[in-house]
């Protein structure tokens, strides 16, 4: 039997999954898993990029314990996220997380410079003050000059493994950064934000074989197998295990701290309305292209659970609201003031004050109002994808970890009117095992992938 191993690495926890195939089904194994979280250093968010590798290596030991060696491994993360390398291939500065403040009003000052319009066209890429673009623009121009690499995240990790430094396409498309009509970095607008094309290569697709283990990482965790490029960025590789294709009348709703609402196309499309409607095309697998909202998901629910300090389960926070189910207020979750809150409870509280709503006065009714807006929010979106593509919905695919939440399920059953269906929960893993599968030739094409994901939920 031949193993395939996901890194799956989110924003708060990364799991190393390893992946098989049985009676014509994909199963999955979590077999290590470790917190990620931010850091404050001279007052910027960064993250801890050493700690994740110490921790990429220790679940790499655990495939020797279980006596279970992976044909390949791959990497994915979120999106935007990067390091600059210095001619030593140290890493410049510090490695800042999009939730950090730099980025403030820098979108605006782009947008001056160049026209809304033509970097919409460049790039096909919703507009979001977060994007490699604007986080390039506010890097100090000296650590610029001093650049010689650039690599997100999973492409840094992918060279620690292997020594080999590459770019890879699904997380290059985030950045908007990327031309959409040649797929390789768009020079006018590296210009813009000060980087030189030069320290930049261009992206290799996924199910690119990146070659073998560095000979001190194979001493270090005592086996070698090949890193393979899945697509890294998490939201591409999670719509690969969508059970949706392309002909299917349905949208995926990837549901997690992000809610990633959209549909496959052979096609970006890069028109007035979807600039206006703020729709991005990122890219996916086989060079289709995920058409798509960013919503701000589960992350408000995850912030009032810290806020209580972890004091209930995710799962008892939906029975709260589901307790509290009366309760009718909304808020608009894509208010910037949701995205980085010192107290989201408060936060949600103050908004329906100041929109003249019923204010929350329990744990249930702030759950309820944040689970029933974000259903309202996907409705919404739904009925703006179906205007702009002329495409049929009528099923909506929930996939990712936020799925297993059954009364937001619900909800968005009610608000949509639409056929719900559920899985798989570990979305990202399973198109990441799916992507090195189709590259090491355990899986002949996507079609059958699709049949085995069926199989499997």
């Amino acid at each position: 039997m031949n193993y395939f191993l996901a890194i799956d690495i989110g924003a708060s926890s990364g799991r190393h999954l390893l992946g098989y195939i049985e009676n014509e089904q994909i199963v999955l194994k979590e077999i290590y898993r470790f917190e990620n979280k931010l850091t404050s250093i001279n007052n910027q968010l960064c993250w801890e990029v050493d700690k994740l590798f110490s921790h990429i290596i220790k679940g790499l030991k655990q495939c020797v314990f279980m006596g279970k060696i992976p044909k390949s491994i791959g990497i994915d993360t979120w999106g935007v996220d990067f390091v600059l390398l210095d001619c030593d291939d140290n890493i410049i500065g510090n490695t800042v997380s999009y939730r950090d403040s730099r980025t403030k009003g820098v979108m605006d000052d782009i947008c001056t410079q160049v026209e809304h319009r033509e970097i919409y066209n460049k790039t096909g890429i919703q507009f979001m003050g977060f994007n490699t673009l604007y986080q390039m623009s506010s890097v100090d121009s000296k650590h610029k000059k001093e650049a010689c690499s650039f690599l997100m995240i999973p492409d840094y990790i992918n060279y620690l493994l292997t020594g080999v430094k590459a770019n890879e396409y699904t997380n290059s498309t985030t950045t908007q950064m990327l031309n959409v009509n040649t797929d390789d970095w768009d020079k006018d607008l590296l210009e813009v934000c000060g980087i030189s094309k030069d320290i930049f290569t261009k992206p290799q697709y996924p199910g690119h074989r990146l070659g073998n283990l560095k000979s001190s990482i194979q001493e270090i965790i005592g086996f070698d197998c090949e890193v393979v490029l899945p697509a890294s960025h998490d939201t591409a590789s999670a719509f690969i295990a969508s059970v949706l294709d392309l002909e299917d009348d349905g949208v995926i709703l990837s549901s997690g701290t992000w809610s990633l609402l959209g549909t496959e196309l052979e096609k970006p499309i890069v028109s007035e309305i979807s600039r206006e409607s703020n729709f991005t095309n990122e890219g996916g697998y086989n060079k289709r292209f995920r058409f798509l909202k960013n919503i701000m998901g589960l992350w408000i629910v995850q912030e009032v659970s810290r806020m209580m300090d972890y004091k209930y389960s995710y799962a008892e926070l939906a029975d709260l609201a589901r307790e509290a189910s009366d309760f009718k207020s909304v808020i608009d979750v894509n208010n910037e003031r949701f995205f980085v809150s010192e107290n989201m409870i408060e936060e949600i509280i103050e908004y329906c004050k100041e929109t003249g709503q019923d204010i929350p006065q329990t744990t249930g009714e702030v759950c309820i109002c944040v689970y029933r807006s974000l259903a309202k929010s996907y409705n919404q979106y739904i009925g703006e994808l179906v205007s702009i593509t002329g495409k049929t919905v009528d099923k909506v695919n929930i996939i990712g970890g936020g799925c297993k939440n059954e009364l937001l399920n619900e909800l968005i059953e009610q608000e949509t009117n639409k056929e719900i269906i559920v899985g798989p929960v570990e979305a990202t893993g399973m198109g990441n095992i799916i992507v090195q599968m189709l590259s090491m030739g355990e899986i002949a094409h996507l079609k059958q992938a699709k049949n085995y994901i069926r199989n499997s939920i």
